[in-house]
């Protein structure tokens, strides 16, 4: 099945009611660089959700949402981390283990929990997981007769602002692992999210499937979610003295132009090694390249927030 008639097949039957929801505007905020001097919120504002996707595997999705969601918590943001792929990495990389998975994203989906039944805190001040399980391998079966199937999440993301807006410290940033695919899961993320982040790896295949991506987002802001849009692409995995690294972030930046962020995440062996230890490699190794990268890559997604708010 391609991936225009995927995304046809699941907004054919689009309600009316989740078809008001995707008009509502969405407020933007002022991002500071810490905590205490960032601007009071309004009510109801809602947090900027992005979500993380490329169908292609190894990439650095998981490493990049568990970590960039660690710099911005460090900066002084309020963070989810949404975990929707079975294989649950970004939960493990979290250090969430599965016996503390009892209420999952799966759950979420199905209608089973609220989200904020399922969000865990982690080890890192500021940033929260809701985790996933094996059980979203099935939940594309179970939801696939459902009017709503496309905006399970959305809705969920919602509820959860609408609660947040009451609360002290709401959430300001939310980051959704999509799964290796362009499936019913991937739906979700992109028809919930406002912005689409890219990691793409600077290896051979980097741009193979790139397309397929950038129009299977066209199709969901055209059925499903009219803000969609490609906050930027992230460039991983990167290394100076490799030559082909080198022309693919040349090719890279030639098809994306302004999209491609300036920062690159070298390949690093203490970015790899972090998850066996189930830390960010900012809790694992602060000085090394690649916690030094993703702290450079949260203050320029920040700025650029700053520049979309402004226009």
């Amino acid at each position: 099945m391609t991936s225009d008639t995927f995304v046809d097949d699941v907004t054919s039957d689009v309600p009316a009611g989740d078809e008001a929801l995707l008009e509502a505007p969405v407020q933007g905020r002022e991002a500071t660089d810490a905590a205490p001097q960032r601007e009071a919120r309004r009510p109801h504002a809602r947090p900027r959700v992005l979500a993380l996707a490329n169908q292609k595997g190894g990439v650095g999705k998981t490493t990049t949402a568990i970590n960039l969601g660690t710099a911005l918590a460090a900066i002084g943001e309020k963070v989810l981390v949404i975990d929707l792929d079975p294989q649950g990495n970004a939960s493990t990389g979290l250090g969430i283990e599965r016996k503390q998975r009892r209420v999952s994203t799966y759950h979420v989906l199905t209608g089973e929990a609220e989200l904020r039944s399922a969000i865990r805190e982690t080890a890192v001040p500021r940033l929260h997981l809701a985790p996933s399980t094996l059980d979203l391998l099935g939940v594309e079966l179970e939801i696939a007769s459902a009017r709503n199937r496309a905006h399970r999440l959305k809705l969920a993301v919602d509820g959860l602002a609408l609660g947040d807006a009451l609360r002290a410290e709401p959430f300001t940033y939310i980051l959704i692992d999509c799964p290796p695919s362009l499936n019913l899961l991937t739906i979700n993320a992109l028809a919930a999210s406002d912005s689409v982040l890219v990691p793409l790896q600077c290896e051979f295949f980097a741009l193979e499937g790139l397309s397929q991506l950038l129009k299977t987002v066209e199709q969901v802001r055209d059925n499903l979610n009219p803000r969609l849009t490609i906050q930027g692409v992230v460039l991983t995995m990167f290394d100076p003295r490799n030559n082909l690294s080198n022309q693919v972030v040349a090719d890279v930046r030639s098809f994306m132009g302004g999209k491609v962020y300036e920062t690159m995440i070298p390949r690093n062996v203490r970015v790899s090694e972090a998850p066996s230890y189930g830390k960010p490699v900012l809790l694992y190794d602060l000085k090394c390249s690649g916690s030094q990268a993703y702290l450079r890559l949260a203050s320029e997604i920040i700025q650029r927030e700053r520049t979309l708010k402004a226009a």
